[in-house]
Order: C-alpha cells, then sequence, then structure tokens
C-alpha cells in the first residue's frame, strides 16, 4: 500500500497531490524506498536526498524515480451480503 498523497511537506502543509513516483535509493548494499512524490515535487525531493547523501543520513548512491502505474481490475467480484457493516 502506498500513502494516497506525495510525501512532500512544504511551507508548513502537506501535499495534497497523490503520487506519481515511487523514490528509491540504489546502492552497493541494496535498494531503499525513502517515499512517493507528486511530478510538481520531484525536483525538491531529488536535491533533500542528496543534501541528506551529503549529511550521512540516506545511504549513498543514485537516486532512482520509478512512474506508478494505475491498476484496474474487474475480477473481484462481492457479494453484498458478505460485507460486514460497522
Amino acid at each position: 500500500m502506498f500513502p494516497e498523497r506525495c510525501s512532500v511537506r512544504a511551507d508548513g502543509r502537506d501535499c495534497p497531490m497523490p503520487p506519481e513516483f515511487v523514490i528509491s535509493v540504489k546502492s552497493k548494499d541494496g535498494e531503499y524506498m525513502v517515499g512517493v512524490t507528486c511530478d510538481n515535487h520531484k525536483k525538491m525531493f531529488s536535491d533533500k536526498l542528496e543534501s541528506l547523501q551529503k549529511e550521512g543520513k540516506v545511504p549513498q548512491g543514485s537516486i532512482h524515480f520509478a512512474e506508478l502505474k494505475p491498476v484496474g481490475t474487474s475480477c473481484i467480484k462481492i457479494d453484498p451480503n458478505d460485507l460486514i457493516q460497522l
């Protein structure tokens, strides 16, 4: 499951946009997912990660953006009688 919104917080407010990219750092030890971002904040997130890498807070390696693709299916069918009402 991914967050419903971009991981960036700008000017003290969370970004309301849905995520478009998964951001990870590929290092010699493996690949580490660090967040999700919208297209508007892609550059800002990349700059922040580079800064954190220089400070040693994030592993050294290349920053990778993987585009999220929506997936839809019609194979899941549910009987309304199977729903549990809370």
